[in-house]
């Protein structure tokens, strides 16, 4: 039996934003949320990319004489071949405008066949399925601290409130390892499906969207999620995209696509193509989560959210031999001395034998070649961290200043001192007890005694309270005992 979806969408800047960077598409073939980030690096032109990408392939089935609907993986077909070749054009407007890097998107969304959805995600917008009044996602974020709640470290509720909450571990930037997530979801008769960014489900707890994504009327479903979004601030982008299984319908299967969101003003420049990029899908799209290099996101701007596309790794199209050899000897020379005017910029905290040291450069190699080197060395002692804080350092804690690394390194020196309080709390004895002087003036014994040595075990030892620093930028948790 073959069913249709009822949509609506809606798509706001939210109460902070400066402008709208997210973009949407629906059809009734189709439902995508596109989270644009960067900043003034254009992140509602990436989006929009993402969006141009997905109108063209939908439209290949919306005519008479079109095809049929893609069924089963043919939809993940279809749909992840049209976020490869955004990603592909993200790259090329990088590398025709280095002005752009930095920008990328999220994507979430999927493909309608009748009776099943082909869904396609990468990054932190989400994708929810509520049936018989139960929600479950249909996603999963590939952020920081959705990585810490897979490892046990913290809570969803932690989760929530954590300071790193917006990091992300992979996203559509032109950069060809972050490979989608995608899955086939079987549906039945009077599923609610959602889609939307983080400017929803980052202030909307699951609870009061399932709640609202029961409201009979959609309609009203848009409007409480919205209204409930700005309630919690409304400190980012807000795009819902909210559909509802229903029986075979002629006239929704027939109705028009729309775009919604920064796709339905942004342009996209005519710019210079390249190749495509070869890339081998890994067997399980998550595998590398555990492993890619955390982007950072500004509180003020999203600017750092992505890494840059580094446009000196794609390739060009051949042209005569001798234009190409001009070419790359200029490419050469020129990347040497870029290079090494941009890794000036970069800093990081790192190892260095058993210390701590702050970097100058990027903790990655080319070849054999470092690209980094110890700018400063410090007294802090790696065996004097806390587990957690160890860890953070063993795989280099990215810094955007020489001042934000120092403030990380006190943050990191606060908490080897209490933990090395903590040590010699627990490996001091007891004072021993004394036996009652005959005399009546006490003994030095004695006085010691009746002054009193704290067992470790006795006395709770507070959480390390956080220490202040101008230009701080990696807030790493308060450090209790138990992490020593």
């Amino acid at each position: 039996m073959a069913f249709s979806l009822d949509v609506r969408c809606h798509s706001e800047i939210g109460l902070v934003r400066r402008n709208n960077q997210d973009s949407g598409y629906v059809s009734p073939r189709m439902l995508v949320v596109a989270d644009g980030m960067g900043g003034a690096a254009a992140g509602d032109l990436a989006s929009t990319v993402a969006v141009r990408h997905v109108t063209r392939a939908d439209e290949r089935f919306s005519g008479e004489d079109s095809p049929c609907r893609p069924q089963g993986e043919e939809m993940l077909t279809v749909l992840a071949g049209a976020v490869a070749d955004a990603n592909d054009e993200l790259a090329d407007l990088v590398a025709w405008d280095s002005s752009l890097e930095g920008m990328g998107t999220t994507f979430c969304g999927a493909m309608f066949s009748g009776t099943q959805l082909g869904v396609v995600h990468i990054g932190d917008s989400r994708g929810y399925l509520l049936r018989q009044g139960r929600m479950k996602r249909m996603t999963h974020d590939h952020s920081w601290v959705q990585s810490l709640i897979d490892d046990g470290r913290i809570t969803p509720e932690e989760a929530a409130v954590h300071p790193h909450r917006s990091l992300l571990l992979k996203v559509l930037n032109g950069q060809p390892q972050h490979v989608p997530d995608t899955q086939i979801v079987d549906l039945r008769l009077g599923d609610r499906i959602l889609f939307c960014s983080d400017g929803l489900c980052g202030l909307v707890d699951d609870e009061t969207i399932a709640e609202h994504l029961s409201t009979t009327n959609l309609d009203d479903v848009v409007d409480l999620l919205a209204t409930d979004a700005h309630a919690g601030g409304g400190t980012d982008n807000i795009t819902i995209v909210v559909a509802e299984v229903v029986g075979a319908d002629p006239v929704l299967d027939a109705s028009e696509p729309h775009i919604i969101g920064a796709a339905t003003t942004r342009k996209v420049p005519e710019h210079e193509v390249t190749a495509p990029l070869s890339v081998e899908q890994p067997s399980s799209a998550t595998k590398d989560a555990g492993t890619s290099t955390v982007l950072f996101d500004s509180e003020a701007e999203e600017s750092m959210r992505y890494a840059p596309v580094d446009s000196r790794t794609r390739r060009r199209r051949h042209w005569l031999w001798p234009v190409v050899v001009l070419a790359v000897a200029a490419v050469v020379v020129g990347g040497i001395f870029g290079t090494r005017a941009y890794l000036n910029t970069q800093y990081y905290v790192g190892t260095d034998g058993n210390a701590v040291a702050i970097y100058q450069g990027s903790p990655d190699s080319l070849a054999w070649i470092q690209l980094s080197h110890v700018a400063e060395t410090t007294d802090v002692k790696t065996t004097d961290l806390p587990r957690y804080y160890r860890n953070r350092v063993s795989e280099n804690i990215r810094v955007s200043s020489m001042e934000s690394a120092h403030s990380t390194v006190a943050e990191l020196r606060t908490g080897a001192e209490h933990c090395k309080a903590v040590r010699e709390m627990a490996t001091t004895p007891p004072a021993a007890p004394t036996r009652p002087s005959t005399t009546p003036s006490a003994s030095p014994q004695s006085s010691a005694s009746s002054s009193g040595i704290p067992h470790p075990s006795a006395v709770p030892t507070p959480a390390m309270p956080s220490p202040s620093a101008s230009g701080h930028e990696v807030n790493l948790p308060a450090v209790s005992s138990g992490d020593c």
